[in-house]
């Protein structure tokens, strides 16, 4: 029970790797609250971790709407009263070059994948302040190293995460706050799914091959990977982008 009584508030937790986080942190102890905009998948969620003896709360929540992400946030501390974990997992990933992008999809990765990861964390850090203690871990991605043809506003949104944690990071590093990023590589998730689906033929072999270990990851990996992130045992790692990609980065 490494994370017993500690409270965890998870965005984009009903589906993929997020979702896999919140059951892992509610396996291992933690209250956690997961937010997301499709109240659908929520229920699901909620009811599947049911189903397998754990308990989620939730709450319909757009991290791309400023009252929204407060709401999120007051709503953790008003039921648990306080917050010790955010991980902030909510993405899209849109398809498009540089020049193909429309603006309207430029704006609305960037809204979602920065904005949103940028105003949980504004509203989440003054609780951690008040405790003097706390964990952010970002949902980055290896294409915040890195980059690839073709998905030129999630590269850069990626890129900006990537920034902004190391921000947090120096920031809250002598007040109790450890700021970190997971870098994924290609993981089997709804998300991805999608955009290998509107994708031309021959990405997904082509993004395959990029991965050393010769397969795409899966979501249960990356959830370990938050967890390590969050133990009281690993404090000193702060500001860190960690690769789990299967070797891309190495490569």
């Amino acid at each position: 029970m490494k994370l017993k009584d500690k409270v965890a508030l998870i965005t984009g937790g009903s589906l993929g790797l997020g979702k896999a986080t919140a059951f892992l942190f509610a396996k291992e102890g933690a209250k956690v609250v997961i937010t997301g905009r499709t109240e659908k998948t929520l229920k699901e969620a909620v009811e599947q971790a049911k189903n397998e003896g754990i308990h989620l709360d939730y709450l319909k929540s757009d991290v791309a709407k400023e009252e929204d992400c407060k709401e999120a946030v007051d709503y953790t501390v008003k039921k648990y009263g306080r917050i010790d974990i955010l991980f902030n997992n909510a993405g899209v990933l849109p398809l498009g070059t540089t020049h193909e992008t429309s603006i309207e999809d430029w704006d609305n990765v960037f809204n979602i994948n920065v904005k949103g990861t940028w105003l949980m964390s504004k509203y989440a850090i003054p609780h951690m302040l008040e405790k003097g203690k706390g964990w952010i871990v970002n949902n980055s991605s290896i294409l915040g190293l890195k980059a690839i043809p073709g998905a030129a506003a999630y590269n850069s949104t990626k890129g900006a995460v990537t920034q902004l944690t190391r921000s947090m990071a120096v920031e809250y590093a002598n007040k109790g706050i450890h700021v970190n990023a997971i870098c994924p590589g290609t993981i089997e998730t709804p998300m991805v799914d999608g955009f290998l689906s509107n994708a031309p033929q021959g990405v997904e072999e082509y993004l395959k091959s990029l991965h050393p270990i010769g397969r795409f990851g899966k979501p249960d990996e990356i959830a370990h990977a938050v967890l390590f992130l969050c133990d009281e045992n690993v404090e000193f790692m702060n500001g860190t982008m960690l690769s789990v990609d299967g070797g891309w980065i190495a490569s």
